[in-house]
C-alpha cells in the first residue's frame, strides 16, 4: 500500500447550475470527448452483508476484493488489530462493529439516504474529465464508500484512490449531535454542510490537497495562497457548481465576503497578520471556524482563504496561458503576491 494517505474530517454532489458559477462567462473547456466511467464501490454494503457465522471467510473475501482499502479500513480506521481496542482479536471486534444495534441503525439510515450512487457517479465522471484534462499525467481516481461511525469523512490513499464516509452526508436534519455528543466535528457551523449536495466537492478535496505542494513557510500569506490554489482548482474541477458549495459558505456569508473584500484585506494588512506565523492569531482565518476574532460577526471562518482565492485569480489573469500544473509550482508567496498585482475590489 502506498504511504500516501490524507484524511479530511470536514469533509460534496455536483449540481450543474451554470447561472450560479462565480466566474460568469469564463471559458470552460469541452471535455465531453474524454471517456470516463465511475462506479462507486459500496464497501459498507459488502461489509454489513457478511455472514457473522463465517466472518473469517467473509473478511478474507473483502481483502481480496478491496486489496488496498480493506487493510486500511480494518487496521487503521477501526484499529481491529490493535490489542488496546480489540483485546480479543480482530474478528470479534469486527463482528461487534457490524452487529451493534447503533451501527446497524446507522447503516440502514445510510442505505435510505443513498440507495444507489448513480447521481454521484455521473458527477464524479464529469469532475474526473476535468481532472484528466488539467492533470493528464495523474491517474484517474477510484471512489469507495464506507461508514465509520462518524470518525472520518473523506480521504485519499494509494494512487488517487478516494474514499467517502457516507455517514457524514445524511442531511441537515440528521441528529449528529444527539448520536455523537461532544464531537467537535458536529458543531452547528460544520454539520450545515453534512448534506448530500456537498458529497462530491468534499470528496475531491483530499485529492487536491495531495496535488498542491505544502507552503514553504507558515505565514498567513503562505497559507492563504496555498489554500487559494486549492479552491481555484476545485472550481475548475466543478466549474458549474456554485461558490457556496465550493467555499462551504452560506450565500449570505459569500455575499458579505464579496461586499467587504477591501475591508478584509485592509484588516489583514493593518493588523500585521499577513506575515504572521503565530497560529493562535491566524488559525481561524484559514481553518474552520464559525467566525473570525477582530472582524464583524458576519465574517465567516477561513475568510483569508477567500482572499487567497482572489489573489490566485488575479495572478492567473496576469498569466492567462499558464496551466494549472504550472501554477502549483509557484511556491514563493511573496513573489506570487507581487506578480498577481492583486488589488481588492472597491464597492
Amino acid at each position: 500500500m502506498s504511504a500516501k494517505l490524507f484524511f479530511s474530517l470536514f469533509a460534496p454532489s455536483l449540481f450543474f447550475f451554470a447561472s450560479c458559477s462565480s466566474d460568469k462567462g469564463k471559458h470552460i473547456p469541452d471535455v465531453s470527448g474524454i471517456p470516463m466511467q465511475v462506479e462507486i464501490r459500496r464497501f459498507e454494503q459488502d461489509l454489513f452483508a457478511l455472514d457473522t457465522n463465517v466472518l473469517d471467510t467473509g473478511i478474507a473475501a473483502l481483502y481480496q476484493r478491496y486489496p488496498r482499502f480493506a487493510p486500511l479500513f480494518f487496521e487503521q480506521i477501526l484499529s481491529a488489530n490493535d490489542p488496546r481496542y480489540a483485546p480479543e482479536g480482530p474478528l470479534p471486534f469486527i463482528k461487534g462493529f457490524v452487529s451493534h444495534p447503533a451501527l446497524r441503525k446507522l447503516y440502514d439510515t445510510v442505505q435510505v439516504v443513498f440507495p444507489d450512487m448513480q447521481r454521484y457517479e455521473r458527477d464524479f465522471e464529469q469532475a474526473f474529465r476535468f481532472f484528466s484534462y488539467y492533470f493528464p499525467e495523474q491517474s484517474v481516481p477510484t471512489v469507495t464508500s464506507l461508514i465509520s461511525e462518524y470518525s472520518i469523512a473523506n480521504f485519499i490513499y494509494g494512487e488517487n484512490d478516494l474514499a467517502v464516509g457516507l455517514d457524514f452526508f445524511l442531511g441537515k436534519d440528521y441528529p449528529y449531535q444527539k448520536y455523537n455528543p461532544g464531537n467537535p466535528n458536529f458543531s452547528n457551523y460544520l454539520i450545515r454542510t453534512n448534506t448530500p449536495e456537498y458529497l462530491v466537492s468534499k470528496t475531491l478535496k483530499p485529492l487536491i490537497e495531495d496535488l498542491v505542494p505544502q507552503a514553504k513557510d507558515n505565514r498567513l500569506i503562505d497559507l492563504m495562497i496555498r489554500n487559494g490554489k486549492k479552491i481555484y482548482i476545485l472550481q475548475h474541477l466543478l466549474p458549474y457548481s456554485p461558490d457556496s458549495i465550493i467555499m462551504e459558505y452560506t450565500q449570505k456569508q459569500l455575499d458579505w465576503a464579496r461586499d467587504n473584500e477591501l475591508n478584509i484585506w485592509t484588516h489583514l494588512v493593518t493588523e500585521d497578520l499577513l506575515y504572521s506565523s503565530n497560529w493562535s492569531d491566524i488559525r481561524k482565518l484559514v481553518d474552520y471556524s464559525p467566525n473570525v476574532p477582530g472582524m464583524p460577526p458576519e465574517a465567516p471562518g477561513r475568510i483569508a482563504n477567500w482572499i487567497g482565492l482572489q489573489i490566485v485569480k488575479s495572478y492567473m489573469e496576469q498569466h492567462p496561458n499558464m496551466e494549472l500544473r504550472t501554477l502549483l509550482d509557484k511556491q514563493d508567496a511573496d513573489a506570487f503576491l507581487q506578480a498577481s498585482k492583486y488589488k481588492p475590489k472597491r464597492k
